[in-house]
């Protein structure tokens, strides 16, 4: 878990919460800065200026986040939208993201002309009740607003009927038991989808599902602890070639189809 730096007391509630809400995520994802930086296209120094509340991240790195957690980008820029609404001036969103920071520490992503977002969002009463609305749709995608880590909640899939909602547990490793059933095909009791899309990132009781069934087909993932991290992408890989579909490190209708047999 990371120790964070205690934020700014200046900055606004709705921004502070937004703050919180990214760190959260970047806890959970377990996605160090530099590999944050390599998977949105936004630099380490962005990041840890957007993570200590030091800038306003543009909203094509709020979405690149989101895609890296693998989480639902229309609430994170839902948020954004409203911690921008109380950010007295936010960087101007960029048509692409910088790989790198100039030699003064500022990126482009930084640059460009800075817009008085609060008095745009307040200008009339018809959008700062929209701003109230989006506000109150998000909030309970919230814990207690600490500055913390801990508590961020990307999309985990259907609950299991029995484990119930899938939470990451580190160290675990489900024990797999792979049977066929009437219907001809294989299963290991964690899910019975056939179509799900889960990729690298994803976290929930499919993947837990596909570990199982990789290791029953002899492509070992590592441990079966429902992430999709790179070891599972990559006995993803083996699969779908020795199953002669598509090679992505991704497990959709096709490769299913392959670890079902």
């Amino acid at each position: 878990m990371s120790r964070w730096k205690k934020l700014p007391d200046s900055l606004d509630p709705h921004v502070r919460q937004f703050v919180v809400q990214l760190r959260r995520l970047k806890d959970h994802s377990g996605l160090g800065l530099a590999v944050l930086a390599g998977r949105t296209g936004y630099s380490r120094s962005s990041w840890d200026r957007y993570l200590n509340g030091k800038a306003l991240p543009p909203v094509e790195a709020v979405e690149a986040l989101a895609r890296a957690c693998d989480t639902d980008p229309v609430r994170l820029v839902a948020q954004w939208e409203v911690a921008a609404g109380a950010w007295d001036t936010a960087p101007t969103p960029t048509t692409a993201p910088e790989s790198e920071s100039e030699p003064d520490g500022t990126t482009a992503g930084d640059r460009g002309t800075r817009v008085p977002w609060r008095a745009m969002a307040l200008s009339s009463a018809t959008t700062a009740l929209v701003l109230l609305a989006v506000f109150a749709w998000i909030a309970p995608w919230e814990d207690d607003g600490g500055d913390g880590g801990g508590g961020a909640k990307p999309y985990t899939g259907e609950a299991h009927p029995k484990l119930g909602e899938f939470v990451y547990q580190p160290g675990k490793d489900y024990p797999c038991s792979v049977k066929r059933d009437d219907d001809g095909l294989l299963y290991a009791g964690y899910s019975r989808t056939r179509v799900e899309l889960i990729q690298e990132s994803s976290t929930r009781w499919s993947v837990v599902e596909a570990q199982c069934l990789l290791e029953h087909h002899h492509q070992s993932p590592g441990a079966a602890d429902g992430i999709f991290g790179s070891a599972t992408e990559r006995a993803v890989k083996r699969a779908q070639e020795k199953g002669r579909v598509a090679v992505d490190g991704k497990i959709g209708p096709d490769t299913w189809g392959v670890l079902r047999r």
